[in-house]
Order: structure tokens, then C-alpha cells, then sequence
């Protein structure tokens, strides 16, 4: 399969079985909601190093949140429930929490919750206050500026993690053009791209020769390592290869997104795209690159 010069190669994203969840902060207005969410949203690319994988989904207009401020849509992925909550309470309390006039909202409704601000409470040292709204409990923390207002709890649900693709270029020029034309058409509603701007230049593959290493670098896509390694995925003309590592709330999400993605990278200077996988053994999702093609919008 081809789009115009671009091979695409038949074969498989392979994604992994997570939990996610999505959280609204607020702020007095955008600049200081997009602060805290970007705060929250650090250091939280791979499970591999950071125990969670996280992101900005979008900015929310006052007339959608909970409270009528600006506010901005994170999703936050990890291996369990249990991690999923462990990294809200960790992730709001130092970087939501701390940062001038925001509150924090649950945005998923689900069947299991976790226990955000039901913890976070005690840092109000028992002047802390709670009411509750309909069905939802608030707590109201006291802080130097004001008041942090957090819900209690939040919902999380089975999520997606992992879903890929890689980009191999003829130079770098064209290939960082390509992920860029393809992070900006990949905002699709239940998706984060965890790493730097959506794009990572060292993906990795299962284990090391170092004991201690859970991952190393993916050799077989390396082009200094072109001649050195026993097998190489690499054309001769492509010295440049980038990848974008895609989490949703559901398959479906994380399919049109990579859909969209590959769509849009595709074109001059662009030799193949295709996608990393562990030959299905240690993911519980296959993504077929050209089945999404031929599938529906």
C-alpha cells in the first residue's frame, strides 16, 4: 500500500491494556489553567520510567466546566486502577493544587473511582470543608491565595496505551516536517500523544543486554547502527527515523487517530511508515496500519 510515494507497511500497532482517566482544571483564566496542566502533565511519557503516561487533550471553554472558568481536558494513563489513583493524588497535589486559582474536576464518568481529593484533604490540617452537589462530594482546602476545590473522587476505566507508529525519512528536515503535519491532525477526542510535542526520537525495544534495563534503545531502527547490527528494518535511503506513541480512552479513539496521523505524515521525502510491535506476544491489542487505512472515517 501506498500513499503517493509513501509505502505503508502491512503490519501492526501492538498497544497495551491500561487505565486512564480524565481530569478538568480550572483556573481564573487559561494561562493558569494551561500552567498546571502542563505542570501535572511532566515527566509522564512511558510507563518505562515514569509510571504513568499523561497529556493535554485540550483547552475547555468557561461555558463547559464545572465551575464556568477556563479550564483544560488531561488525560493520565497507568498499569492499574490503583496506579491511576496513586498518580492523581501524587500529580494534583504538587502541581495542581500548588499553582495560583485553579480547581480540580473529575471529567469521566465511570463505574470505578478512585480517591483524589478525599486524600488530598488532610493537607488542610482539618480546616478543610466539604458539600455536596447532587451526587458529587467537593472538598474545599484552604490555601494562601484562597481555596483549592477538588472532588473526591475521580473515575477511571480500561484504557489503550502504547499504540505507534514510525516515520522513516530520506533526512531529518523532512521527517520532523512529516510528525509535525501528523501530531497537529491527530487531536481526536479521548487521545494523548505523551511525549514532547507527540514525537519521540528513542523508541525502545523489550529488554537490554544490561540486566538492570527493562528497555534499550531499538537498534534495528537506528541508522548510525546500520553495518553494526545483525538485522536492520532500514532502506538504504533513509537516515532518519521518528516515532509517535498514541494513548486513548478506547481502541477506537486510538485507531482513528493513528489513521489520521499516518494520513497526514505520508508524501515527499517520506520513505516508508510502519509501526512497532513485539510479534503479538505482549500486547492485548493489534492495530493493523492497513486496516485502519481502508476502514471508514
Amino acid at each position: 500500500m501506498f500513499i503517493e510515494s509513501t509505502e505503508i507497511i502491512d503490519t501492526f500497532a501492538e498497544a497495551f491494556a491500561m487505565w486512564g482517566t480524565r481530569v478538568i482544571i480550572t483556573g481564573e483564566n487559561e494561562k493558569w489553567a494551561m500552567a498546571a496542566a502542563r505542570s501535572m502533565t511532566g515527566f509522564a511519557t512511558s510507563v518505562i520510567g515514569c509510571k504513568c503516561e499523561a497529556g493535554i487533550e485540550r483547552a475547555i471553554p468557561a461555558d463547559e466546566t464545572p465551575d464556568g472558568r477556563p479550564g483544560v481536558s488531561v488525560l493520565l494513563f497507568a498499569g492499574s486502577a490503583k496506579g491511576v489513583g496513586n498518580r492523581l493524588v501524587e500529580r494534583i497535589g504538587q502541581c495542581v493544587m500548588t499553582c495560583p486559582t485553579t480547581a480540580c474536576y473529575n471529567g469521566l464518568e465511570a463505574d470505578e473511582t478512585v480517591v483524589v481529593g478525599g486524600k488530598l484533604r488532610y493537607f488542610g490540617d482539618g480546616y478543610q470543608s466539604s458539600k455536596v452537589l447532587g451526587d458529587t462530594r467537593l472538598w474545599r482546602i484552604p490555601v494562601m491565595e484562597g481555596e483549592f476545590v477538588i472532588e473526591e473522587t475521580f473515575g477511571v476505566q480500561p484504557a489503550v496505551g502504547g499504540g505507534n507508529f514510525l516515520v522513516l525519512g530520506e533526512d531529518l528536515a523532512s521527517t520532523l516536517n512529516a510528525v509535525e503535519a501528523a501530531v497537529e491532525a491527530m487531536q481526536v477526542p479521548g487521545v494523548i500523544l505523551p511525549f514532547p510535542d507527540g514525537v519521540v526520537r528513542s523508541g525502545s525495544k523489550p529488554g537490554s543486554r544490561y540486566k538492570a534495563l527493562p528497555a534499550s534503545t531499538n537498534d534495528a531502527y537506528c541508522p548510525s547502527l546500520r553495518g553494526r547490527v545483525t538485522e536492520t528494518c532500514l532502506p538504504e535511503s533513509v537516515s532518519c527515523v521518528l516515532e509517535i506513541v498514541i494513548d486513548g480512552l478506547d481502541e477506537p479513539a486510538v485507531a482513528q487517530s493513528m489513521k489520521l496521523g499516518i494520513q497526514a505524515a505520508a508524501g515527499e521525502g517520506i520513505v516508508q511508515i510502519t509501526a512497532g510491535n513485539y510479534g503479538g506476544h505482549l500486547g492485548q491489542f493489534q492495530i493493523r496500519l492497513h486496516d485502519i487505512l481502508q476502514g471508514g472515517s
